[in-house]
This record gives C-alpha cells, structure tokens and sequence, in this order.
C-alpha cells in the first residue's frame, strides 16, 4: 500500500511527501496493524530495475506552506518524511545491504508488510531441512523495537560462528543479554545442545543464579570457583607447572631481556631437583650433581678473585648458603662432609691461600659424565615439577651468578623474587599451587576440567567464578586457560578442527584484553585468537562496558555487535572508529536506549535492528540496588525498641 511519493533523494536520506489522504500514522492491512509514521519505522521504495529499497524513518516534517506546490501529485498534505536507505530486496526475495540503483524522483512509497519483514529477517534458504534434520537453526532474542510484537530470532551459525561483542554501560543489560542466549541454546526440549563447549569467566560471579535451574541432566552446567569452599560450586584449580615460560615471566613482573634468561635457569633447576630429590634416581646422583654445581660455583670464584682474600671470603660465603639448601633438602651426612672438607680447605694466612682451595677442588670425587647428563634434563611444557623446589633453584642461580661476577643480580631480580614469594604465601594463588590432581600434561588437564576431547563431553555448559582472584591472577588465569585451549585446537588436523567447536566468554572484558600493553603478558593471547581461532573453531564473546578500553585488534576481528545503551563520548568515539558500517544515527540510538534494549548488527542480523532483549529466568545477579527501599524499610517493634535504647 502506498503512502506518499519521493520528492527528494540524496545519496544517503530520501525525503517522502505523503498523500492528502493519509491522515494517521497507522494503517490495517490484511487485519495487520503497520505504524509507519513513526521514528525507527520501515518503509520502502522501488527502483527502475524492479527491486525495493528498505528504508527506515528517521525525521517526521511539517510543511503547511509548501502544499500547494505539489496538488498535482496529489500531494497537498504538510506532513513529509525523511528516510535512510538501509538495503535492497530483490525481485527474489534475497535481502542484502545497501543501495545499488537509487529510485526516482516521485517513486511511490509503501509500507514494509510483515511478509517483506519474512523475507527480510527469515530468508527460506535457512529452513531447508529444518523440519526433516531437527538441527536448532536459530534463537529469538526478543522483541522488535522498530515493528511492533514482531519477535526477533537470530541464525545460530551466523552468530556462533564468528566472534561477538557485547557492549555497553554497567546495568544497560549485557549480563541478562547472554544469560538469555545461553538458556535458549540449552533449554531446547528436543536435540539438546550437548556438543557445545561454552566456557564462561565470571569475574562477577553474577551467572550462577542464572544457571541454576531449568536444564535436563544432559545439560547439567558447571560451576567452579577457585579457593572457595561453597558446596553448590567445585573447587577450580589452575596447575602452576602448566604456565608457560613467558607466562611466568608476566605473574613475576620479569624483564624480558635480563630475567627471563635468568627464570629459565630457575625452573631447569628447579625441574632437576625435583626429578634427583623425589624421582626413581637414587641419593648418590643428587650428591653428585649437587657436588659438580657447588665445584663449578667456588672454581668461578676462584677464577674471578683479585685476592686470595676475596676469593677465601666469597667462597665460605657460598659454603654457608649451600649448607642452608642441604638443611632444607636433606640430612644427608656425605654432603655435610663434602662441605667441610671444602671448608678446611678455605684457611688463610697473611692474606694467602696458598692454593689450598684450588687443590681441594681439583682432587674432589665427581662423576662429570653423571653430572653433565643430570644437567641435560630439561623441562618441557606441561611437565610436573614441586614449586617447593622453586626456592631453592633461586638459590642456586644466584650463588652461580654471582659466581660469574654479576654482583647486581639480586638487585635486579628483587621484584620477581618478591612476586614468587607472592606466589608461595598468598591464599589467592593457593588455586594454583595445590592442585588435586597431578595432570600428565595440558590435554590431560583439558580434558578432565572441561571435557575438551572428551567424547562424552560431560560439561557442555562451563562457569568460572573469578569473582574473588585479584586482577593479575584473573588476567593470568584467563590467559592460560584460552592458550591451552588454542594450542588444543591448533593441533587438529583436517575435518577435525570443525568438530568439537569452543565458545569463550569474556566477562568484563576489559580487564585483561586491554587495547595498550598495560597487561602483564607481552602478547595478549585474545588478540591471536580473535585473528587466528575462527580458523581452529575456537570463538570469543566479549562483554564490556569500556569500549575504549579494549583492545582494536580484538574488537574489530568482531562480525557480531549487540550493543546497549553507552552514554560515554569516548567509548562511542572508539566504537565508531574500530567496527565497520558504523553510523552517526546509531550513536544516536545507543544513547537513548533504555536498559534491556541493543542494538544488534553484523553478520547474525541482515541489517541493524533494535530489540527489546527478552528478561533471562532466573536472570543474574546483577540487579540495581534498591536503595529507597534499604533505607527506608519498615522495622519491627524489637527494632524499634533497639533503635530508642540507643
């Protein structure tokens, strides 16, 4: 049905005249109700080569004055129009956005029916077989905001398939926007979603409430939670002999040109004396080695001495300390012998060694070939090894550095050995040091806290309560566990690598996929996965509420926006600059968006559409506080007594 005619085009806003005769805003159509009239409404227009072009209001006029101009038209009415052109729908029904070939001049306006919405929103070429395979091929996420009561459904493949943002201010309504997701994904009554891998980072702990009823005992989600003893969540454990070096380096605060190096060394040695101390070698290779690293120590003392005098006091020095390791190691009375036999050998006269110390070394019984091979052992990724030993390792590289004439080494190693002092003490990492179990490696690991190349894949549905970690353990452990999971999917081959897909849900984002090198890691690994993951069906859905303050490389790799009210110019200003087919009119909507509206657009919507998202049951626990009410409740009669006693 038409409603006015065109009377101005513009590269990117027409201007519609409407009809003398239409005096409402609504028209009923086949017992349908359209509002066109409005702002935010759609309506269309065709072109010369058949095809309709979709437009949505944006300005409503009023020119009385102009009327007569345009009685031949009959177009004598005040009211106009101003709309955007936003796609075309072709004389096939195939939707797709922008405009090719732009109408006329006093080209016929018309409603946009609901069957053009149909063709629009729910193309036919999704629902091939959809009856016949009973495959879920799509989610509704609410409610239109631009046509009234029509439900708003959303591809699965188009939204999953790709990494999603959800943005927008503290109690706009992200959190209920992907609770509401993941209950349509795993409330479905039949084909139940239980190939899905989704694991969520709470770092709010706000989703357990919203996952905590509803589900069949095929979807049963898991809550984990690290240090907690709370019986409805499972004590979370993140093994610290799965860090790898660069992510030691980042928890320590080490340099990357001195230090690491210098940890390296730490956690080979610490490796060696694990494996010598608790492994199936027997005391006498520990001696032996043990033995060999003390020689090798005072002959570097010996050789880097200018006087017997220095050399005699740096080497007892370095006998006291190594009688501190054998103290804390063991009792072993050969090595006590080993180091008195030395210690006799240290004795000076007038400022002269005479050498003592240098034939005593010479003359000592080592097995160099066992100790060179005790040496050789090297720790791989993922290998076992007791953080008790970590100390002890310190020692020992210290003592060798120091050895080697760099007298500044505890100096510059200071703050990383505070940070591992931070490590072994502080009840935050205690979820790191004790774990339950003792993973053979990261697959291992992988495998039985989250059921990744678990056939049965027990914990479809993952929640990970961070809520209680300080930031730099929350941006380590989210950091670890989405490297391994990246590497796992890396080493799939083929078809392989299409199966099993891995959704990451990044709570508070901003927190740790920062858009400057603030963060602890020298490369962010979200980064990588936003450029490299969809290749590896390893996938991100971010949410935030400083736009700003994320990472561009993460945000841009993004193909799906669902964006809800965002006052702040700056986030909006980083918005517009990093996604595509970004608008000013949409910063306009963004900004006056109540809570619980978004606006959602990328490749899971044809175009951008603003939603009412439907409230999550339960929802999270992420409501506003009422404060009127906290204030100003009604007390009892004790209370009030109490109250007045005082």
């Amino acid at each position: 049905m038409n409603i006015g005619k065109i009377v101005s085009v513009e590269y990117d806003k027409f201007q519609v005249k409407l009809f003398h005769t239409t005096k409402t805003s609504t028209i009923s159509l086949n017992g349908q109700i359209y509002y066109f009239g409005n702002i935010g409404s759609f309506l269309k227009v065709q072109n010369s080569t058949g095809d309709f072009i979709i437009c949505e209001v944006i300005a409503i006029l009023d020119h009385s004055t102009e009327s007569k101009l345009f009685s031949n038209y009959n177009l004598d009415s005040a009211r106009e129009l101003v709309m955007k052109p936003i796609g075309t729908l072709d004389k096939t029904h195939i939707f797709h956005m922008g405009v090719g070939i732009f109408p006329s001049i006093y080209s016929d306006v018309s409603i946009v029916t609901i069957e053009d919405i149909q063709y629009i929103l729910s193309p036919l070429t999704t629902k091939k077989n959809k009856i016949n395979s009973g495959i879920h091929e799509d989610i509704e996420v609410g409610i239109s905001k631009n046509m009234i009561n029509y439900k708003i459904n959303l591809n699965i493949n188009k939204l999953f398939n790709i990494h999603t943002a959800v943005l927008g201010n503290s109690g706009s309504g992200k959190s209920n926007t992907i609770a509401h997701m993941l209950q349509e994904i795993f409330r479905k009554e039949s084909n139940h979603a239980n190939g899905a891998k989704t694991i969520l980072f709470d770092v709010n702990g706000e989703y357990h409430r919203a996952f905590s009823e509803g589900f069949t005992s095929l979807i049963n989600p898991r809550f984990y939670k690290p240090n907690t003893d709370e019986s409805n969540k499972t004590r979370f454990y993140l093994p610290y002999y799965l860090l790898n070096l660069d992510e030691w380096l980042a928890f320590l605060m080490a340099s990357e040109r001195t230090q690491k190096p210098f940890w390296d060394r730490v956690l080979q040695e610490c490796f060696k004396f694990y494996k010598i101390f608790q492994g199936n070698e027997d005391d006498v290779v520990y001696i032996n080695y043990f033995k060999w690293k003390i020689r090798n120590i005072l002959g570097d003392i010996i050789a880097k001495a200018e006087s017997d005098t220095t050399k005699i006091t740096a080497a007892q020095g370095v006998i006291i300390k190594c009688r501190d390791i054998i103290e804390d190691l063991s009792q072993n009375s050969d090595l006590s012998f080993f180091l008195n036999e030395i210690n006799s050998s240290c004795g000076i006269s007038y400022g002269d060694n005479h050498g003592k110390l240098s034939d005593c070394l010479s003359k000592l019984d080592i097995d160099e070939e066992a100790a060179l091979k005790t040496n050789s052992k090297r720790l791989k990724p993922g290998d076992y090894f007791d953080y008790n030993f970590l100390k002890t390792a310190v020692d020992i590289v210290l003592l060798e550095e120091e050895a080697k004439g760099n007298s500044r080494i505890r100096e510059f190693t200071s703050t990383m050995i505070s940070r591992l002092d931070y490590f072994l003490n502080n009840p935050d990492c205690e979820f790191m040091r004790n774990a339950s179990t003792n993973y053979k490696n990261e697959e291992d690991y992988l495998e039985d806290c989250f059921g990744i190349s678990n056939s049965n894949n027990q914990y479809p549905l993952i929640i990970i309560d961070s809520s209680e970690v300080g930031s730099d353990v929350l941006e380590l452990m989210t950091s670890v566990i989405s490297r391994m999971i990246f590497d796992y999917r890396k080493r799939k081959q083929g078809n392989d690598r299409r199966k099993q897909p891995v959704h990451l849900i990044l709570d508070e984002a901003h927190r740790y996929i920062k858009k400057d090198t603030e963060y602890i890691l020298k490369e962010n690994i979200f980064e990588r996965i936003a450029r490299e993951g969809r290749k590896f069906s390893l996938y991100l859905i971010i949410s935030s509420q400083r736009p700003s303050e994320l990472s561009s490389t993460v945000l841009s790799q993004c193909g799906n926006y669902i964006i809800h009210r965002i006052q702040n110019d700056l986030d909006m200003k980083y918005i517009y600059s990093v996604l595509p087919y970004y608008s000013d009119d949409y910063t306009t909507k963004i900004k006056q968006s109540v809570p619980g509206e978004a606006l959602i657009f990328g490749n899971c919507v044809p175009m951008p559409l603003q939603v009412k998202i439907h409230k999550a049951v339960p929802d999270p626990n992420s409501q506003n506080c009422d404060i009127s009410k906290e204030w100003f409740y009604n007390q009892t009669s004790s209370e009030t007594e109490y109250a007045e006693t005082f």
